[in-house]
């Protein structure tokens, strides 16, 4: 068994997210507490009591899914007395997600992180007015067909980009949002099974983050990283991280470049992993992996409930 963890992003969020790992766990009550100090605030009851409002704020979804993803982490690992690098070969998150990736991995410590992924839902937000950005996922058509729509959107000042090439069928477009109101329209006439707009609040991953790629740089250029314990597949290449130099520049263009989770699974997969464990809230990620490797053993672990199951995977 070869062994690779992945972190969920921003839509896995969901009211009393860790709850019951933060009170059966120290390890976990340790992490949730130190981002709570570290963010000066109260994100503990946002987790568990809501309002729904309040958790799918963009500044407060991206630290609550990081701290969801390392209670779970240090729970796993507590469990089984073992690092992170004696359990699994290379770990990968979703945007979002590539933070708690690269903490899980010891490239950045847990505070960093927290303050790093609070700043980068702040930016993100501000980066563009409310309503002149939208993100659509598009079911069923192929890449080259999505490529071929954007390169034929009417406005040539209109941003329409690929965000995320997130498994085969399942492509989120971002950008201007008459755009992507285009983009909709016409994927349907092509045949696509779904094109729906997102309800997200801003277009992430798009060219129209350029302000927030800026605030991510500078704020980067003063956090301390290190060499990751084990292999971390980038978002932007779908490739390892050869040096701790290079996260940085990585993050910075993860904001406006496409995640490559197709990519990154299958080259992943291609490379001798052939278990993979969704570590923190939902089962997004292990749904995606299931189309993209289905030859892949695909498990989670975010609650008490699912310790045993993981934990026996070591025995």
């Amino acid at each position: 068994m070869t062994v690779a963890f992945v972190y969920p992003g921003q839509g896995s969020q969901v009211i009393g997210m860790a709850k019951d790992l933060y009170d059966n766990f120290a390890v976990a009550k340790n992490v949730l507490d130190a981002v709570c100090d570290v963010l000066k605030q109260d994100l503990k009851t946002i987790m568990f009591e809501g309002p729904a409002d309040e958790l799918t704020l963009t500044e407060n979804t991206q630290p609550a899914l990081l701290a969801a993803s390392m209670m779970a982490q240090k729970v796993l690992e507590a469990e089984l007395e073992k690092p992170i690098q004696n359990l699994a070969s290379a770990v990968a998150g979703h945007s979002l997600g590539e933070y708690s990736a690269l903490t899980a991995a010891g490239a950045f410590s847990l505070e960093n992180a927290a303050v790093l992924v609070r700043l980068r839902g702040n930016a993100m937000q501000k980066a563009v007015p409310v309503g002149q950005g939208a993100m659509a996922a598009i079911l069923g058509l192929e890449m080259d067909q999505v490529e071929e729509l954007l390169r034929n959107v009417p406005n040539k000042n209109w941003v329409a980009q690929i965000a995320n090439d997130n498994s085969p069928g399942q492509i989120v477009v971002s950008g201007h949002t008459e755009a992507i109101t285009w983009i909709i329209e016409q994927a349907k006439e092509k045949g696509a099974k779904r094109a729906l707009s997102l309800p997200v609040s801003a277009p992430f991953h798009s060219l129209l983050m350029e302000s927030a790629a800026l605030v991510m740089e500078k704020a980067l250029s003063t956090v301390n990283t290190n060499q990751p314990k084990v292999n971390v597949y980038a978002n932007v290449t779908a490739m390892t991280i050869e040096h701790p130099a290079e996260i940085a520049p990585l993050l910075v263009a993860q904001i406006t470049g496409r995640v490559r989770w197709t990519e990154s699974i299958a080259n992943m997969h291609k490379h001798g992993i052939n278990t993979f464990v969704e570590i923190g809230t939902g089962k997004v990620l292990s749904g995606l992996i299931k189309r993209i490797a289905p030859e892949a053993s695909v498990y989670n672990f975010g609650n008490k409930d699912e310790l045993q199951t993981i934990t026996a995977l070591w025995a």
